[in-house]
């Protein structure tokens, strides 16, 4: 039977520990027991973890062996989300963790809804956790950073050599068609419900990011964020990229 996999919250030498939520869950829910043996994803790797205490918050693991990776390399793939209703846009980073994306920068888009704008500072500490679950889920060896909410001015000076932006409009290339020669870092960019402006647009063009669909159809932003990254994914190892 597979051993769950933990993302250790606090790592020194040989032990590591989970705390908060994270641990009452384990002992709690799942009621740990000294002796019990788990994989725990550190930042050196994941290794064979054994329970050595449970308290309150708190639960103690002795490391020994780091274990093999068997989760493949993926290419490192920035998704840029546009803020959209926080129960959509939950799913849609938890899918895409489980998809393997390497970090996520949620960002204020022109048509971003300001009382989510305002509350999205406050929800990305809640982001991080719901990462954290989905990789311990997905057996992945660590979580994709969350980034801080941002402007959208902020967002296209980022400087990854390969930048697209999906759109509906203007965009004559298709995503895939689009990755023929593909850098070994790049970011993609998802627009808010209701598109991107044409001003936005302008920007993206004049900042040098290239503009790629993802078909015919409108999708919305949540289906067109795990779309976007499993063609990218796709694509970049199936050539051989990685």
């Amino acid at each position: 039977m597979t051993r769950r996999r933990w993302v250790a919250d606090l790592v020194e030498g040989d032990r590591a520990s989970l705390l908060g939520d994270h641990a009452e869950h384990l002992s709690r829910v799942l009621r740990a027991e000294i002796g019990q043996q788990y994989d725990i994803a550190t930042p050196a790797g994941v290794r064979l973890g054994r329970i050595v205490s449970v308290k309150e918050g708190c639960v103690d693991f002795l490391l020994s062996d780091f274990l093999p990776d068997t989760v493949a390399t993926t290419p490192d793939i920035t998704l840029a989300l546009a803020i959209f209703k926080f129960d959509r846009m939950e799913w849609a980073i938890e899918k895409c963790t489980e998809l393997s994306v390497g970090k996520i920068i949620p960002f204020i888009a022109a048509r971003t809804e300001k009382h989510l704008a305002q509350a999205a500072q406050k929800r990305a500490e809640r982001w991080r956790r719901l990462v954290t679950q989905a990789s311990e889920q997905s057996r992945r060896a660590t979580p994709p950073d969350i980034a801080d909410p941002i402007k959208f001015d902020q967002l296209i000076a980022d400087d990854s050599p390969t930048r697209i932006v999906l759109s509906e409009s203007g965009a004559v290339l298709s995503l895939a068609s689009s990755l023929t020669q593909p850098q070994s870092r790049m970011i993609l960019a998802i627009g808010p419900e209701g598109g991107w402006t044409p001003g936005e647009l302008k920007k993206f063009t004049q900042s040098g990011w290239k503009s790629a669909t993802l078909g015919p159809t409108v999708l919305r932003a949540e289906t067109a964020a795990i779309a976007a990254l499993a063609i990218t994914l796709s694509r970049l190892q199936y050539d051989g990229t990685q």
